[in-house]
């Protein structure tokens, strides 16, 4: 088998799918990396999401790159209601920041809403040595400290070989960081990994929401070259002929590439009418970049629509009409605008 270095060819990227898992299971979260707190709450009074809130106390803080993160309102099985503040981080290397960025979330957090923060996070990267649980500071006789639970996903101790029998999501999720770090440099093996998990993910009966977010976490993590990209799409249209459950996200991702191949074909029968070998060149160019606009349109108004609701047709329309310079400008606003209006302000 021939090894290539896929971190050359294919970033691995760790971001935004982690948001939606967190928000559609979070209690599975919870049970997976954090057992003893997860033992502490009362599952059975609810859970609430805060996230407004932390989006203005983490603008206010301006500590560079937001990561997936929540804030969520629990109560403990004592009757006691806390705010719980969960920060994941899934990078690929230390960052010598975090414990402190930790520590400020904490105590701003702590200052806006005058109760019990509990800070977790969960680190993805590959340094053994490097576990950051603590920050704080003592002078003249004042101490000022915080320690917070880690979850280290490369020691995760949890059973991974038997993914059958593990109905969390998270555990897919860990054997998906676990599988991108072991095929780091063998693009065949990373396909054979990812369509194995993908498999998995079919067999699983869950509902469609959760298939589509952890689709989305495996299909961020583990990058393939093109051709193998390819390879793997016509393996996922099999299986989604075999069970029967041909979801959105597979039959975008087509769309995309089914878009860019209308567009070439579209372009040649330009430049065939002009009857000029420069036509048929030009007529191909357009045509490629008509079909990525088109596919990465529907791809920006379907996470718009997840992330704030039903379009309007106005903004559909400014979507189709919009150059890809611009769609991948508000794709990247989405992340973190907290109203439809902040991702296509331009100032």
């Amino acid at each position: 088998m021939t090894e290539t270095d896929t971190s050359d060819n294919v970033a691995d990227s760790y971001d935004s799918p982690w948001k939606d898992m967190l928000e559609h299971a979070f209690p599975e979260f919870m049970a997976y990396y954090f057992p003893a707190a997860d033992a502490e709450i009362d599952w059975t009074r609810g859970h609430q999401f805060r996230n407004t809130e932390l989006r203005q106390v983490v603008r206010d803080a301006e500590l560079g790159k937001r990561f997936a993160d929540a804030l969520v309102q629990v109560t403990l099985t004592n009757g006691e209601e806390r705010w719980i503040y969960i920060h994941v981080e899934v990078q690929g290397q230390r960052d010598a920041d975090f414990a402190q960025r930790m520590f400020t979330y904490n105590y701003r957090l702590y200052d806006r809403y005058a109760c019990p923060i509990a800070s977790l996070a969960v680190l993805a990267d590959d340094d053994e040595g490097w576990k950051p649980d603590h920050f704080g500071f003592e002078v003249l006789g004042c101490r000022h400290h915080l320690h917070f639970p880690i979850d280290k996903l490369s020691e995760s101790c949890q059973d991974l070989e038997n993914l059958d029998a593990n109905p969390n999501p998270f555990a897919l999720v860990t054997a998906a960081h676990r599988r991108t770090r072991q095929t780091r440099h063998d693009a065949e093996a990373r396909y054979q990994a990812k369509r194995s998990l993908v498999r998995l993910l079919y067999r699983q009966g869950w509902e469609r929401q959760r298939i589509l977010d952890l689709f989305a976490v495996l299909d961020w993590m583990m990058r393939l070259p093109d051709a193998l990209e390819q390879k793997l799409w016509k393996d996922i249209e099999a299986m989604e002929g075999e069970t029967r459950m041909p979801y959105v996200t597979s039959v975008e991702r087509l769309a995309t590439q089914r878009g860019m191949e209308q567009g070439i074909q579209q372009g040649i029968q330009q430049g065939i009418e002009q009857g000029i070998e420069q036509g048929i060149e030009q007529g191909i160019e357009q045509g490629t970049e008509r079909g990525e606009r088109i596919g990465e349109a529907r791809v920006v108004e379907r996470l718009l629509a997840r992330r704030f609701g039903p379009l309007s047709a106005e903004t559909r329309a400014r979507l189709q009409a919009a150059t890809l310079e611009q769609l991948d400008r508000w794709a990247e606003k989405l992340l973190d605008a907290a109203t439809l209006d902040e991702v296509f302000n331009e100032n």
